[in-house]
C-alpha cells in the first residue's frame, strides 16, 4: 500500500484544521492509500510526523493557512495548498500525491510533468498566511482578556472604579488582568506576522513595532503595517548578512540584526504613527456612527462578512473590528458580530432537523454537531455544507446572519465578551432578545435552505447528495 503524509493547519486551529485532516483520511481510505496526518491546532501539534514517516512517504500534502516547518520535507515531493482545498478537494489531492507527478521540494528537479496542485502559492495567499499567523496568535489573548473584563461587569459597569458605589475589589482585579491581556493584542499580532515572515529575527523587531503601534494609537492597522515592515526588514538583513563567516553567527543574530532592524523599523513606525492613528480613529468613529445612523445597513454588511467565508479573512476582519471596538467600550458592535458568526451553524442544524427527508444520514449527523458548534461561537461547522454547493448555500447563510445582526443592532443589544457564544449569556444585557435574534435569522435561513434541497427517495437518505467529508 502506498504511504503519503498530510499536514493541516488553519489560523485559529479549531475547525478547518481537523476538517481537512478528516477529509484527507477519508479520501485516502477510499483510494486504498495509507496516510498519516499531522494537525497544527490551537493546542499545538498532534500526530507529529517523524523522520521515519517522512523518509517512507511517497508524497506530503501540506494543506495549511499558517506557518509550519517545511524544511524537514526538503528532498521529498510536496503539494502545498490552502486548508480550504484540503477540505474541498481531498480526493484530488490524494490522487495527485500518488501519481508520481509532484515536484520535489528543495530545488531538486524531476523528469516528469508538474502536477495540478504544484503551482507556486500566489502573493495574496502568502500575505494572507502571514497575516493569519498573527491573528491566530492574537485571538486567545483577546478572548481571555475580553471575557475576564466582561465577567467583572457582573458586579456593575463601574465596579472597577474605587470612587463608585459599585466598586468591588474582585471585579477591579479581574478587569485589570483582562486589560493586560487585551493590551497585548496588537503587539502579539504584529510580532507573529513578522515571525511568519522572518522567524525569530522577525519576532524580535515585530514586538517592538507592535508596542509602538499600540502605544501611539495606530492600533490594528498600524500593527499590520508594522508586522510586514518588521518581517521583511529582518528577512532582508538576514539574507544580506548571509555571507559572513560562521564565527560571526552569534554576533549577527544577537547584536547586528536586532539592533539595525529595531532601529530602522522603530523610527519608521514612530513617523507613521500620527497618520495611521488618524486613519484608525476615523475608521472606528465611522463604524460607531454607522451603528447609530444605519443599523440595518451595518447589520447587512456584518452579516455578509461573517457568513461569507466562515472563519476566513473576511470573517476575521469583522471579528477583529468588533474586538477593537470592544476595547473602546463599544459593546453594541460585538453583539451583531457574534450573532452573525453563531447563525450559520445553527441555521444548518435547524435545516437538517426540520427537513430530514432532504438530507442524508451523514448530513443529519453533522447537523446535530452544528448545534454544539453554533452555541459555542464556532462558525466553521457550516463549511462542509457550503462547500458542496457554495453558490446556493453561502447567500442563504449570509441572509440569515444579516437578519440576526440587524435585529441585534435595532434592539441595541450589548455583548461585552468577544467569544463564547451562549456560554456568556449571563454577561449579555438582553440575553433573551439576543438569542431570539439569532434563532430568527437562523430559522428563516433554515427554511430557505431546506426548500432549496430536493427530497430524497427514502427516509434514510439517498446518497445522491453525497456525504459530508
Amino acid at each position: 500500500m502506498k504511504k503519503i503524509l498530510g499536514v493541516t493547519g488553519c489560523p485559529t486551529g479549531i475547525a478547518h484544521t481537523f476538517m481537512a485532516a478528516e477529509a484527507l483520511k477519508m479520501a485516502a481510505k477510499e483510494l486504498n492509500v495509507e496516510i498519516k496526518v499531522e494537525t497544527n491546532g490551537a493546542i499545538g501539534v498532534e500526530d507529529a510526523l517523524t523522520w521515519d514517516d517522512i523518509q517512507q512517504a511517497k508524497c506530503i500534502i501540506v494543506a495549511c493557512d499558517k506557518k509550519v516547518d517545511m524544511e524537514r520535507f526538503n528532498g521529498k515531493p510536496v503539494i502545498e495548498v490552502s486548508v480550504a482545498q484540503g477540505i474541498q478537494r481531498a480526493k484530488e489531492l490524494v490522487l495527485e500525491a500518488v501519481s508520481g507527478n509532484v515536484t520535489v521540494r528543495g530545488g531538486i528537479e524531476v523528469h516528469h510533468h508538474i502536477g495540478a496542485f504544484d503551482e507556486k502559492p500566489s502573493i495574496g495567499h502568502v500575505i494572507y498566511k502571514h497575516l493569519m499567523n498573527g491573528v491566530s496568535h492574537m485571538i486567545p489573548f483577546v478572548v481571555a482578556g475580553g471575557v475576564l473584563i466582561a465577567i467583572s461587569f457582573l458586579w456593575g459597569i463601574y465596579s472597577f472604579d474605587p470612587n463608585s458605589e459599585q466598586y468591588n475589589p474582585t471585579a477591579a482585579l479581574l478587569k485589570q488582568v483582562g486589560g493586560y491581556s487585551m493590551g497585548l493584542m496588537v503587539p502579539i499580532l504584529t510580532a507573529y506576522i513578522a515571525q511568519s515572515i522572518a522567524d525569530r529575527p522577525g519576532l524580535i523587531v515585530g514586538f517592538v513595532a507592535g508596542t509602538i503601534a499600540a502605544t501611539t494609537g495606530s492600533g490594528f492597522l498600524g500593527g499590520i503595517i508594522g508586522g510586514f515592515l518588521a518581517g521583511y526588514t529582518a528577512l532582508g538583513l538576514v539574507k544580506a548578512l548571509a555571507g559572513l563567516p560562521k564565527q560571526f553567527e552569534g554576533l549577527k543574530s544577537i547584536f547586528v540584526v536586532p539592533l539595525i532592524s529595531v532601529a530602522f523599523v522603530g523610527v519608521i513606525m514612530c513617523f507613521l504613527s500620527g497618520p495611521v492613528a488618524a486613519v484608525n480613529e476615523y475608521m472606528m468613529v465611522f463604524l460607531s456612527n454607522l451603528q447609530n445612523s444605519s443599523p440595518i445597513l451595518l447589520g447587512i454588511v456584518i452579516g455578509c462578512m461573517c457568513a461569507f467565508d466562515m472563519g476566513g479573512p473576511v470573517n476575521k476582519a469583522a471579528y477583529v473590528t468588533g474586538t477593537l471596538l470592544l476595547g473602546q467600550g463599544n459593546y453594541y458592535f460585538m453583539a451583531g458580530v457574534s450573532a452573525a458568526c453563531i447563525t450559520p451553524p445553527i441555521l444548518i442544524a435547524i435545516a437538517t432537523t426540520v427537513f430530514k427527508n432532504r438530507f442524508t444520514k451523514d448530513e443529519r449527523a453533522a447537523g446535530v454537531v452544528n448545534y454544539i458548534l453554533g452555541f459555542t461561537h464556532i462558525t466553521e461547522g457550516a463549511i462542509p455544507f457550503a462547500a458542496k454547493s457554495p453558490l446556493k448555500v453561502i447567500p442563504i447563510l449570509m441572509l440569515g446572519s444579516s437578519i440576526a445582526a440587524v435585529l441585534t443592532y435595532l434592539l441595541k443589544i450589548q455583548v461585552p465578551a468577544p467569544h463564547g457564544g451562549f456560554l456568556i449569556l449571563a454577561l449579555v444585557d438582553q440575553p433573551v432578545a439576543w438569542v431570539l435574534s439569532i434563532f430568527i435569522g437562523s430559522g428563516i435561513g433554515a427554511v430557505l435552505y431546506g426548500f432549496s434541497r430536493e427530497k430524497l427517495i427514502d427516509s434514510e437518505g439517498d446518497e445522491r447528495h453525497g456525504t459530508i467529508s
